[in-house]
């Protein structure tokens, strides 16, 4: 038995994902997804106040969920100073949303210009948007697996 459970003897940690030649086909011992079926995690900070205008957008392409929560952090803003009863305080941490939404891979683009679109000010702190594959997603009442399960 290869490597990651193939029945080739391929060494692990090789650097080479196991192919196997048969015919005119390659096949590869790794586990392909149909085509039409990857998903993606698409995680988003945006200003608080963008929040509404983009949800309302995303609803519009077609997004059916997301998880929303409320973060602090700092970038290249870095915090800034408020006054507070005649004193000054720095902050060095500030207030943003994260948006995590869980699309289709055809989708992610469109999902992505969406936010970028709406949730830009032109300022400073307008936010990031990161997309990541997703290994598997199942939808637990049912058990559908991954862009069913969306």
């Amino acid at each position: 038995m290869g490597a990651r459970g193939c029945p080739f003897p391929w060494s692990a940690g090789s650097g080479f994902l196991p192919m196997h030649k048969r015919g005119d086909a390659v096949r590869s011992c790794e586990p392909q997804e149909p085509k039409g079926t990857k998903v993606k995690l698409i995680i988003a900070t945006i200003k608080p106040f963008k929040l509404e205008e983009v949800r309302e957008a995303l609803t519009a392409i077609g997004v059916r969920g997301m998880m929303v929560t409320e973060i602090k952090g700092f970038g290249s803003q870095s915090g800034h100073t408020e006054i507070y009863r005649g004193a000054e305080y720095a902050v060095n941490f500030v207030p943003k949303i994260k948006l995590e939404i869980v699309v289709a891979g055809s989708m992610a683009d469109q999902v992505v210009e969406t936010i970028t679109s709406t949730a830009q000010t032109g300022k400073i702190g307008d936010g990031k948007i990161f997309v990541l594959d997703v290994q598997q997603a199942v939808r637990v009442r049912t058990g559908e697996t991954n862009a069913d399960a969306l």
